[in-house]
């Protein structure tokens, strides 16, 4: 199998090269990624495990899913099509925002991502894939906040970056909709 490329980009998200995915985390450079947040019906989160052979955060608990887009893939198809490699399903998804962060890791790497974040609604159970998914779960998104804060060692370091802005974004939301 070869080598997965990312797409490095600016802070504007102009695409300014193309480089092997370990290198550019090894580099700390900036790259696009996507982060998808599935919700069902009741507004609980689609939580995943981490596989136990992945190379960094095995066993965290994470978002549905995230990755980075191919080359000249939207951020959508991007994220429909990991949702289907890691869960086993697709769903109408849509883009919330999108931000920069920078997350080092132990061994040496470190996210460096122009991350877009989507939302989904799914109802039913997915169908992961053992090479890239060890568990899930339905989570209440009040319940994660809360549980981050008592066991943070159990979820990805992107993650925790991530689920901030997405909560303010879906509290933003919650309070428009009752406007």
């Amino acid at each position: 199998m070869r080598e997965e490329k990312v797409i490095l980009v600016d802070k504007y998200d102009n695409p300014i090269g193309l480089m092997n995915k370990l290198e550019a985390h090894e580099k700390a450079l900036l790259h696009r990624a996507f982060s998808v947040f599935i919700l069902n019906d009741k507004n609980e989160l689609m939580l995943q495990q981490r596989a136990h052979h992945k190379y960094h955060s095995p066993l965290l608990w994470t978002n549905t899913c995230c990755s980075h887009q191919r080359e000249n893939e939207s951020n959508i198809q991007a994220g429909t099509r990991r949702l289907r490699e890691e869960m086993g399903f697709e769903t109408e998804l849509k883009e919330m925002f999108h931000f920069i962060y920078k997350a080092p890791f132990d061994n040496g790497l470190t996210e460096h991502e122009l991350d877009h974040v989507m939302i989904g609604y799914f109802n039913e159970e997915p169908i992961i894939n053992k090479d890239e998914v060890e568990s899930w779960k339905w989570m209440a998104i009040e319940d994660v906040k809360n549980d981050m804060v008592q066991n943070p060692d159990e979820y990805t370091i992107w993650f925790k970056i991530i689920f901030e802005e997405f909560y303010h974004h879906f509290e933003e939301k919650l309070i428009s909709n009752r406007s």
